[in-house]
């Protein structure tokens, strides 16, 4: 059985080699669709499941393509000596798992989603990284997974793009599910106003994130949910954001 997991993988085997296992998985999307049952269903929240995940990664690889190209280096290159298709797998693999401990509870979500990562990671990796390198690499995607929620702080490049890549995913439709089951408070309503996101190269920083909203009740979420991720993810430097 293979699901639907559309990656760009441009000229990166390596990267297009764990997604194949990745689609192949059972196990893995069972899990994202235990989270999306807690998440959803048992806590009227928004998708934390395969669609988000997949946004996510998306989105993170085009943050880290951007500041590539604007000559910031990637930590698993900086720290190791790796390269940039590293990063790349490491960004996807870390918004993969950031939220399969959904799974298991809420609060400290982030910490059991690393515990759950631990085997997959390794499996993935197994057939193409040395045990040294798919050790870096797991190492660099655990930290990514903890640290995308308050109070850790991102300490990579990587992990910094993980956590804002997860505030990125803001637009209507994954707010629909819980306003229409009758949950209407400012986070749904705000969630509704974010007609569409897009990721931008240049402007006055690397990357523009231009955010189309319907009406003001965005501010909320620009305010209050994605402006604190961005000042902590230690690529603040890097990023504006256009309302």
């Amino acid at each position: 059985m293979s699901y639907s997991f559309n990656i760009p993988y441009r000229d990166n085997k390596k990267l297009k080699q764990v997604m194949d296992q990745v689609k192949g998985d059972v196990k893995l999307h069972t899990l994202w669709r235990c989270a999306n049952v807690m998440a959803i269903e048992r806590m009227g929240y928004t998708d934390h499941g395969p669609t988000h995940v997949k946004i996510v990664s998306n989105l993170a690889l085009k943050l880290l393509r951007i500041l590539i190209k604007n000559k910031i280096v990637p930590s698993i290159v900086k720290n190791y000596d790796m390269k940039n298709e590293d990063a790349e797998v490491v960004v996807v693999l870390g918004s993969i798992f950031h939220d399969l401990g959904m799974t298991v509870l809420r609060e400290q979500h982030e910490i059991f989603g690393a515990i759950l990562a631990l085997g997959f990671i390794e499996k993935f990796l197994q057939s193409i990284y040395s045990e040294e390198q798919r050790t870096i690499i797991c190492s660099e995607v655990l930290h990514a997974i903890t640290s995308h929620e308050e109070p850790r702080k991102p300490l990579t490049v990587e992990a910094g793009i993980v956590r804002i890549a997860d505030a990125l995913d803001m637009e209507e439709g994954r707010a629909r599910i819980p306003f229409q089951s009758g949950k209407v408070d400012i986070h749904s309503v705000s969630a509704l106003a974010i007609e569409k996101v897009d990721i931008l190269e240049g402007g006055e920083k690397p990357v523009t994130v231009r955010i189309t909203m319907s009406n003001s009740a965005g501010i909320f979420q620009i305010d209050e949910l994605l402006k604190p991720r961005i000042q902590n993810s230690g690529l603040q430097n890097y990023v504006h954001v256009l309302a």
